[in-house]
């Protein structure tokens, strides 16, 4: 994944631990935890991002995606609504993100199905990398896709914080197999 130079950030806390945003003109690009997150870009270029001034486009984006996780986590938002900025991703990468998109809040799909989807049926490893690289967690859902046993098989972010999410969404733990 190759993340551009010129995004800016926002750190936010939520009740799963602080997120780092980032934004460019055209969309949110990335939503990581600070601690414990897989497949976040290089520290010296998260660095070299500057935090969005009130003026820029970046902080409205910035802004409206902190205020939509709050309201999420606060139960009252099930559907997010922000442009995004894939361009982070391959052209592969990006058709996985847009199906995992597609998942209700409260639903689950498996990596199978993503395949299916995406008219890839054979590419379950393809798609569970992609799965796994995407860079705007919990707004992109990639916590809402399970093995095809029903199974969680990962999370970026970790299983407990999928797992939560996943709680959160109203899917009990008793609904929920880790392997």
């Amino acid at each position: 994944m190759t993340f551009q130079t010129h995004l800016h950030k926002k750190i936010i806390a939520t009740p799963l631990g602080d997120m780092l945003l980032a934004a460019s003109v055209s969309g949110l690009a990335g939503a990581w935890f600070v601690q414990g997150q897989k497949h976040m870009p290089d520290t010296a270029l998260m660095e070299s991002w500057p935090i969005a001034k009130k003026t820029d486009l970046m902080q409205v984006i910035l802004d409206k995606a902190s205020q939509q996780l709050i309201d999420y986590f606060a139960g009252k938002l099930k559907v997010f609504d922000l442009p995004f900025d894939l361009s982070s991703g391959t052209a592969f990468q990006q058709s996985v993100w847009h199906e995992i998109n597609k998942v209700s809040c409260g639903k689950t799909n498996t990596y199978g199905a993503i395949c299916h989807a995406i008219q890839k049926p054979a590419a379950a490893r393809a798609v569970g990398a992609a799965v796994g690289k995407n860079p705007i967690s919990i707004i992109i859902p990639c916590h809402r896709i399970v093995g095809s046993t029903g199974a969680l098989t990962g999370y970026a972010g970790g299983l407990d914080r999928k797992m939560a999410l996943l709680e959160l969404e109203g899917i009990s733990s008793a609904q929920q197999q880790i392997f």
